[in-house]
């Protein structure tokens, strides 16, 4: 596509990175930031999400135009933010979807008390778009079949490794994930001194081989989305909601295959937290349509099931 347009000149300053480009939403009055792009940190030390103290969001994130960091927070009721690089135009054009603008709470209405409380308490949470699929399905993949813990060790020596770093003033140590041809050319070596073992590895480089197919989902409603997500060989149910979630902001698109959900849903709504999936989903019938923001205020409920059983032990592969 490149050439085919003439440049506009506030764009061709922003693709050297050299300034930024300011854009504010008068949109965000109740808005709680850290809620609602939560979901897109990939644990505390994640180089593509930083969170500072002065209430500002940095994402660095790889758009269609390219590389791109965004700086967004919260004042006075408004969403105020700036982006620098090939991709600050496309961020900035996304920045309502990504802050919930696309998201209707109204459409929400508890039917448990606990829920009720919970959404109470969190009148600031929006179910957050970012319009990008591969961003959100590669850490996704990670998280398969193993701790959190060992996931986002590997989404960090990866993102470090084999990206870039993020365009503009960015914080320290933020680092742009790698394009899709980069994933699909990371030996196999390394995939192991990251972590990863040959399943999820061979996945990420068969989803990273037709990015531009998954990308195509962002405009699809959520069961479409998940089904085109699905036909990558590896990535199922679980991952595809986790995807899609994000990426489309989809309301209604709860997950399932989770370790850990079922129960905490079971105990928080009806005191069993034997619940399978089956169970969940029927528990949360009354939501349809919006079960995922459902299951979200349950997490958010802080009521969880007691520990039975110690943690899953990590597992490392790097001294094999």
């Amino acid at each position: 596509m490149a050439g085919r347009f003439p440049p506009r000149p506030t764009r061709t300053t922003v693709r050297g990175g050299h300034l930024p480009v300011p854009r504010s939403l008068d949109t965000a009055r109740d808005l709680d930031l850290g809620l609602t792009l939560g979901p897109l940190r990939r644990g505390p030390a994640d180089p593509t999400f930083r969170a500072t103290p002065d209430g500002s969001v940095w994402r660095a994130s790889r758009t269609p135009d390219g590389p791109g960091t965004l700086r967004v927070r919260v004042v006075g009721g408004r969403a105020e933010a700036e982006a620098w690089g090939p991709g600050a135009a496309w961020l900035l054009d996304g920045l309502p979807a990504l802050l919930g603008a696309e998201d209707d709470p109204t459409a929400f209405v508890p039917r448990h008390k606990l829920i009720l409380a919970t959404h109470r308490r969190r009148p600031g949470l929006r179910l957050t778009r970012t319009g990008l699929v591969l961003e959100s399905l590669i850490p996704s993949v990670l998280e398969q079949k193993v701790t959190t813990h060992e996931a986002y060790g590997s989404w960090r020596v990866l993102v470090r490794k084999y990206g870039e770093p993020a365009p503009g003033p960015a914080p320290e140590g933020m680092h742009v994930m790698p394009d899709a041809r980069t994933w699909t050319q990371i030996p196999s070596w390394e995939w192991h001194r990251a972590n990863v073992d040959g399943k999820r590895s061979a996945t990420i480089v068969r989803a990273a081989r037709v990015a531009a197919r998954l990308e195509e989902a962002a405009l699809m409603d959520g069961p479409a989305a998940r089904a085109r997500v699905e036909l990558v060989p590896g990535i199922g149910p679980w991952t595809s909601a986790e995807t899609i979630q994000r990426s489309n902001g989809a309301p209604d698109e709860v997950t399932t295959g989770d370790l850990h959900l079922p129960g905490i849903v079971g105990w928080a709504l009806a005191g069993d937290r034997t619940t399978d999936d089956e169970a969940m989903l029927t528990l949360l019938s009354p939501y349809t349509g919006q079960r995922h923001r459902a299951a979200r205020l349950i997490l958010l409920s802080g009521r969880v099931p007691p520990r039975r059983a110690p943690r899953m032990t990590p597992g490392d592969i790097t001294s094999i």
